[in-house]
């Protein structure tokens, strides 16, 4: 397994200061952020590290060059936008996005690109099903075609009042995982696992990568800490972020030592991708830098090289 980071925590650096700070932490890969060019929608979002709206062959080629000069690899392409929001036209930008995500990441000699399911919060998962089979079959199709792995973050994108009631990722809970995978039985479609959203929603980790490891296409490393006042006082109807906090690994309740024994009995060997989501080092480039260096401390004592399949 190699560690690697999310790009999106890094918005004022370019690509290759991306990549240099990687290497010179220690970092062995990095997923990079390709949202459409413009203001973000929400934090974390709108970080343009690759715009495939304009790569260019000359520009592919550009970039991996600076991948190969830097040492550092891409694990991937991220985009999590809504694909199944009811404001079609937003929904047909999104698509059109990720479509054109799954054509430039051959160019750029990669098989994976990471992003959400998408949901229509006002509706029920049947309610949304026959839309997420309309969208999604022929996004998996295409990246069938192109030689691609589409990996779903589990993340239900359930925090703020516009995503009331039930969050605008359909993929966060195993039931969900099973049907659709069901749904569409393809080697290109499969998980980008985040350990963090199965602590607040009160899940199993090691049972989930026991029983998906095969599907996972990308992990994601971010640790979540329960409030478990909080929690008492808004019980589990209440938003999220009233009873937990997003913190680096380690500082919160994701039991890693378990979750990578776990995940190294699977037949994953790809990147884990530490994702910063933790506002008291976001504050300063500085601070958002130390806190990749944290995290590349931390979870090195569990990714010696050399694990065998």
């Amino acid at each position: 397994m190699k560690l690697g980071f999310v790009s999106a925590i890094l918005p004022d650096l370019s690509l290759v200061d991306v990549l240099r700070f990687a290497g010179d932490t220690g970092y062995q890969c990095v997923e990079v952020m390709c949202w459409p060019v413009g203001k973000a929608e929400r934090r974390y979002a709108g970080v343009t590290h690759i715009d495939v709206n304009d790569l260019s062959e000359s520009r592919a080629s550009e970039i991996k060059d600076q991948v190969a000069d830097s040492g550092v690899a891409i694990s991937g392409l991220g985009y999590y936008p809504n694909p199944l929001t009811a404001d079609r036209e937003e929904a047909e930008m999104s698509i059109g996005h990720l479509r054109k995500l799954i054509e430039a990441a051959p160019k750029l000699d990669l098989q994976v690109v990471n992003t959400f399911i998408g949901r229509d919060p006002s509706k029920s998962i049947d309610g949304n099903w026959p839309r997420f089979c309309d969208v999604w079959k022929p996004l998996i199709q295409h990246a069938e075609d192109h030689g691609v792995r589409i990996g779903i973050e589990n993340c239900p994108m359930y925090f703020t009042d516009d995503e009331w009631p039930s969050g605008k990722n359909l993929a966060y809970a195993p039931q969900i995982w099973r049907r659709m995978f069901e749904e569409i039985p393809s080697d290109h479609f499969g998980l980008n696992f985040d350990p963090s959203h199965l602590v607040w929603l009160q899940m199993d980790i090691c049972k989930a990568i026991r029983e998906f490891g095969s599907k996972f296409v990308h992990v994601h490393a971010k640790d979540a800490r329960i409030d478990r006042d909080g929690l008492d006082d808004v019980g589990i109807l209440g938003t999220p972020l009233q009873f937990h906090t997003p913190k680096l690994p380690g500082l919160g309740d994701v039991p890693w030592g378990a979750f990578f024994s776990a995940l190294s009995e699977t037949s994953y060997r790809g990147p884990v991708c530490v994702e910063v989501e933790d506002r008291p080092y976001e504050q300063t480039l500085e601070g958002r830098k130390g806190s990749l260096e944290q995290s590349f401390r931390y979870l090195s004592q569990f990714t010696a090289p050399g694990l065998s399949a």
